[in-house]
């Protein structure tokens, strides 16, 4: 779950980091109603799950209250990367005299948190990776242990002159590294974190990724969740028991368990093909599910053949076959549908669907199912 950068602030704050206040808008008629609890300037910032606002005009300093309204109307009005500007962050606009980035991020490749740091904070850490690498400074830290206060200092002292700053600046990496591991994240981090020109460090942005698979964990984090931003057919998909993440393929995939499900993908990617989704039905599915499952794949309007793969352990054949014989009765399905089941019951549910008649092709192996997903999808 990717928090926006109002509702990453508010998480923040409460381990401690210093994060200016805020007040969050959703039209031009709100903002005047609280623009006079700041003193001018003002920071106007976007609050949209992606990057490259300032780029886009999604970020703006008004000089008064007019100048204010009028620029806010103008972001209101904006659609970043094609997502339309729904709320707005107004904040007290501060000077700086010079910034930087601090991270947390799940490290795959050595299975631990890796904190980042570097002085060329204020904008994209994967430019400054790519462009200056020496610049960008890393420590992976032991889960055991987490970061110590001694780890902190000596990652703070490489981007900070002033020792006394760089003192303070190891504490603001302390609590970031808490909240990462508080709150399950996969990622947390700031940038820029601004010395103002009163020397005083400020947290100007901030972002945190939040692992799903944790949520249950942190019920007060699921009121921060962001519905204008999250798509629907995948919150949807949550409440029924499904794990659906859409892509930008045309052949749709109904798979028990996400291995199989991410093997299945890549066998349709191996031989040309391009999946539309993610889908996975669980591993004791019934037939409900798989009969919501098909209506989520057919709302993909690129859909051009569907591949059910099932490897049936837990998961009964004859119950997926069911789904499906649901499915066809229920909705039109205007598409090809390749099924391959294989494991428990897996006669029986092959019995079922030959005496359906249901228009299905089948397939006895994974390859030779996603070849022919691909091929009648390439027909149509």
């Amino acid at each position: 779950m990717k928090l926006l950068e109002y509702a990453s602030k508010e998480v923040m704050r409460k381990f401690g980091l210093p994060v200016t206040d805020w007040e969050l808008v959703r039209s031009v008629e709100e903002l005047e109603r609280v623009i006079d609890k700041f003193q001018f300037p003002v920071a106007l910032k976007a609050q949209v799950p992606v990057g490259g606002r300032g780029k886009a005009g999604g970020i703006k300093i008004a000089k008064d209250r007019s100048e204010a309204l009028e620029k806010a109307d103008k972001i209101f009005n904006l659609k970043i990367k094609g997502i339309p500007v729904k709320k707005l962050m107004v904040s007290q606009a501060v000077k700086i005299e010079k910034e930087y980035y601090i991270g947390v991020v799940v490290d795959r490749k050595h299975q631990t948190p890796t904190v980042m740091v570097s002085a060329e904070g204020g904008v994209d850490i994967e430019e400054v990776a790519r462009t200056k690498p020496e610049a960008i400074h890393m420590l992976q830290v032991d889960i055991n242990s987490g970061l110590m206060p001694y780890q902190a200092r000596f990652l703070a002292h490489k981007i900070f002159d002033d020792p006394k700053l760089a003192l303070r600046g190891a504490d603001v990496i302390l609590k970031l590294y808490n909240t990462f591991v508080a709150v399950d994240a996969q990622l947390a981090e700031i940038n820029p974190l601004a010395l103002t020109k009163d020397r005083e460090l400020e947290a100007l942005d901030a972002k945190i990724v939040v692992d799903d698979n944790a949520l249950y964990r942190h019920p007060d984090l699921e009121s921060l969740r962001d519905l204008d931003y999250e798509d629907a057919t995948e919150l949807e998909a949550k409440e029924a028991g499904l794990s659906y993440v859409k892509l930008d393929g045309y052949i749709g995939c109904c798979v028990n368990g996400a291995g199989l499900a991410m093997a299945t993908m890549d066998l349709i990617k191996h031989y040309g093909g391009e999946p539309a989704n993610f889908l996975d039905v669980g591993g004791s599915s019934n037939p409900e599910k798989v009969r919501k499952a098909m209506e989520l794949i057919l709302r993909d309007k690129n859909v051009k053949s569907i591949y059910i793969n099932i490897f049936g352990g837990i998961t009964r054949c004859d119950d997926v076959a069911n789904g499906l014989i649901q499915a066809f009765s229920q909705m039109e399905i205007p598409v090809p549908v390749v099924v391959r089941l294989t494991g428990t019951n897996e006669e029986i549910a092959r019995k079922m669907l030959n005496e359906s008649g249901l228009p299905l092709v089948t397939a006895e192996t994974m390859a030779e199912g996603a070849k022919k997903a691909i091929e009648l999808a390439g027909k149509r």
